[in-house]
This record gives structure tokens, C-alpha cells and sequence, in this order.
């Protein structure tokens, strides 16, 4: 889903959002601001991360609405928490990803301000993006608790899309090896599977066994290729070690042939 496939309800849906958080501009500026997102979220590299996973949000966030106090401002911070958004850079997939929630909710905060939002408002958006670092809401605070499981619904998938997702997650993360990706992940689902529940608002509980089966699947998946990454290892260092012995044998070979050549042409003289 690129930019030109964006839903026709997506624009007036940013629109609608900045309206009810309290916005005064003009509505031609507050659509601007909306299509910059949109078009932030469809930028090259994004194979997971892109303008999919954002309608993917916000349609959670509807499904659990009922939950929150200030739904537009719910809204708003799924519209931003991964508007900066980079793969390749220092932090990678090993570290903390591609989303930089920091970035991202200084982003809200100051478009949200410039288009008339209230501070409070606008400091609200940035607090519940910056809370999707963890991913570990106060339960009380039923807002972030919705926000944080709808970023993390597609745990719960069917089978057959949660491997899209996954292939898609992959690529995203090409530039990483193989074994630096597996062992990233690795440490990524045993984290989930440590939780003591991954979702934390009474409708999003709904997702829990289906999100623990597929991230279970996952993980003895994983395992076994680990074990396979690490068989080839060990099988190519046993090979080196081999041709090594074999050169080093056939060099001490010639230097002793050479050595008796060395005599024979000294005692011919």
C-alpha cells in the first residue's frame, strides 16, 4: 500500500482527529499536515512499517474505542508513533528498530501546536508515542493501554498473515545477516513470551492465546534455524581448520623436498 493507495477515508480521518483534539487552523493546512504523514509512512524501506500497518492501527483503535477517554488523541498518536522511521541506521533491528517513537512524538507535539491543538492535547499525543517504546502501559491509563495494543494486534493474526508479516518485518531488515536478524528476533520473542500478558486492556485480552501461539510458533522455529546457522559454522571452521593441516603438511612436504635437493646438488659438487 503506497501513498496512491491510500484509502480515501485515511486524509479526512487525520482531519476529523485534529479537529477533535481542538485544532484551529484552516482545514487546507491541517490537510496538508495529514498527506506530509502519509506520505512519511509510504516512504522507500518500508515494508512493514509503511502506510498498511498505520491503517492497521487506527482500525484497532476503533475496534477498542470504546475503552479510551480522549479517542481522538489515541488517533492522533497512531497517526504519529512511527511517522520517523529509518532501518538502516545505527540503532537496526538489533537494538530498538527502525521506529524512533522519541523523534516521532517530538514530531506530534510540534505539528499538532503549530495546527492550533492545546498544549495539554499536543503533550498528551507525544506522552502516549513515547509510552510505545516499552510497551508497558499503566493499566489504569486506558488510552495508552488501547494504543499500545493495537501497535501490537498483528501478534494475534491468522497464521497466514502473521507470516506476511513476517516476511515483510524481513525485508524491512534485509541489510542485516541472517544470523544477526535471527538472534535479534530471538531476543525480541523471548521478551513477549516473558510478559505476563502482552495486551492490556480488557477487549484487547481477547488477543492474547492467538498472539502467544503464533509468537510460540515463531520462536521454536527460529531456534531450529539457529541450530542450523550454527552446524554450518562450525562445519565451514572445521573445514578451514582441515585445509589448513592439509597446506600446512603439503608445505612441509616441499620444504623437505627442497632440503634434499639441496644436499644432492652439494655432494654432486
Amino acid at each position: 500500500m503506497g501513498v496512491h493507495d491510500a484509502p480515501q477515508w485515511l486524509l479526512s480521518a487525520y482531519q476529523r482527529s485534529s479537529l477533535g483534539a481542538g485544532a484551529t487552523a484552516d482545514v487546507e493546512e491541517i490537510r496538508d499536515a495529514g498527506q506530509a504523514l502519509i506520505d512519511r509512512w509510504s516512504s522507500p524501506g518500508r515494508d512493514f512499517h509503511n502506510l498498511k500497518h498505520l491503517v492497521d492501527v487506527l482500525v484497532r483503535v476503533d475496534e477498542l474505542v470504546e475503552e479510551t477517554h480522549e479517542p481522538d488523541l489515541v488517533r492522533l498518536a497512531a497517526w504519529y508513533h512511527g511517522a520517523i522511521f529509518d532501518s538502516a541506521n545505527a540503532k537496526t533491528y538489533a537494538n530498538r528498530g527502525g521506529e524512533d517513537e522519541i523523534a516521532s512524538a517530538r514530531l506530534a507535539h510540534d505539528e499538532l501546536t503549530r495546527l492550533g491543538v492545546p498544549e495539554r492535547r499536543a503533550q498528551r499525543v507525544h506522552d502516549l508515542v513515547v509510552a510505545l517504546v516499552r510497551h508497558s502501559p499503566d493499566p489504569t491509563d486506558f488510552d495508552c493501554a488501547v494504543l499500545c495494543d493495537a501497535d501490537l494486534a498483528m501478534l494475534a493474526a491468522e497464521p497466514q498473515r502473521y507470516k506476511a508479516y513476517l516476511h515483510d518485518v524481513r525485508a524491512e531488515y534485509a541489510h542485516l545477516p541472517i544470523e544477526d536478524y535471527v538472534r535479534a528476533r530471538l531476543r525480541i520473542l523471548h521478551k513477549l513470551l516473558a510478559r505476563p500478558s502482552l495486551f492490556s486492556s480488557p477487549l484487547g485480552a481477547a488477543w492474547e492465546e492467538p498472539a502467544r501461539q503464533n509468537v510460540s510458533a515463531e520462536l521454536q522455529r527460529l531456534e531450529k534455524e539457529l541450530v542450523k546457522i550454527d552446524a554450518e559454522k562450525d562445519a565451514a571452521a572445521a573445514d578451514a581448520a582441515t585445509e589448513h593441516t592439509t597446506n600446512g603438511a603439503t608445505d612441509d612436504a616441499t620444504a623437505t623436498a627442497a632440503a634434499a635437493a639441496r644436499a644432492d646438488d652439494a655432494s654432486g659438487r
